[in-house]
């Protein structure tokens, strides 16, 4: 979609060629609503729309302040085309909650994408957000970050789809961003916003960076930095990074470790640590008799983010690991 005298509107909020409008939108659930804050972009010059959303997930904070940063620097006059922010998509998780799952109904958005409009609260509110937000955009940006008990080594992910103009522009996408590290899946299957945008041909990608739901005012303006590349990448923008661009790494994700029981973590690994496969990379113990269980890696690789928390219960994600992408699988 090329934007040219076209106001943008979502529900009610509207903005006119050459302007910019902050508010909120309601969002109806079924048993309540949910106010969407929004930054509504309608660049002077004609281009493509692009979507930034941030607070998919409760305690991930270096998306959402870096999503209200970039919304409160972006000006109309130098915008070619459209740009909208949602720098909270989730208010129930990020207001009332701290980890990944709301508190409304137990169920994590961002395994349940396109959504269901006649689902639970959660299923709903990510019908909501692909309708209104994702289906109209011709590039989305998902900004994402370690929570309060998990340990994070920075990372831009995207899904193979096997359309090769597809994937080259979503792979130009990630590597616009400055961050070294790229995982991609090697399909676009499931429940991730980004995957299901890829599904419907929008180029999407997935940015984690910061860790343990710290605030991080100098990670977020670095950020910001990067979406401003991946803006003029797309040619939204007519400014460039003022650094170049950092050399990419290709990963492709090899393995997560889960717990298999309940008891106490105590992980003996970083965000960032190389593992081979069957290494101990820490142990459950369970507090009502002492017993130890040891927890192994599934696979050789990097270890990009893991469980930094004292409690886990049976399938909780301890670590996730990417290796090594073959060189062939660049060419997509």
């Amino acid at each position: 979609m090329t934007s040219t005298k076209s106001s943008l509107s979502v529900g009610a909020l509207s903005a006119d060629p050459g302007s910019k409008v902050r508010g909120t939108v309601p969002a109806d659930l079924g048993t309540l609503t949910v106010d969407i804050p929004l930054t509504l972009v309608n660049g002077a010059h004609p281009g493509p729309r692009v979507l930034v959303t941030a607070g998919v997930h409760g305690g991930e904070f270096t998306g959402i302040d870096a999503a209200t940063r970039l919304a409160a620097l972006l000006e109309p006059g130098e915008v070619h085309g459209q740009v909208v922010v949602c720098p909270v998509a989730n208010p129930s998780a990020v207001y009332q909650g701290r980890l990944g799952v709301s508190p409304v109904d137990g169920v994590n958005i961002n395994r349940v994408f396109p959504g269901d409009p006649d689902g639970g609260p959660t299923e709903r509110l990510a019908a909501w957000l692909f309708a209104h937000l994702v289906e109209g955009a011709d590039a989305y940006v998902d900004l994402h970050s370690g929570g309060i008990d998990e340990v994070l080594k920075d990372f831009v992910g995207y899904r193979l789809t096997g359309d090769s103009e597809l994937d080259g522009k979503t792979a130009d996408m990630a590597g616009a961003l400055g961050i070294e590290d790229v995982i991609f899946g090697m399909n676009a299957d499931g429940g991730n916003s980004h995957a299901a945008a890829a599904r419907q041909g929008i180029p999407a990608i997935l940015v984690e960076t910061g860790q343990l739901g710290e605030r991080d005012p100098e990670a977020a303006r670095r950020l910001v930095g990067g979406l401003y590349g991946v803006l003029s990448r797309l040619e939204v923008l007519d400014t460039r990074p003022q650094d170049p661009a950092s050399p990419v790494r290709e990963w492709v994700w090899a393995a997560g470790v889960t717990a298999e029981n309940s008891g106490l973590w105590y992980p003996e690994f970083t965000a960032g640590d190389d593992v081979t496969a069957g290494q101990v990379i820490g142990h459950v113990i369970d507090p009502a008799d002492g017993q130890e269980h040891k927890v192994h890696t599934l696979a050789t690789g990097r270890i990009f983010y893991g469980m930094r928390g004292l409690t886990v219960a049976p399938g909780a994600e301890l670590a996730a690991i990417a290796a090594p992408a073959p060189r062939d699988s660049g060419d997509h």
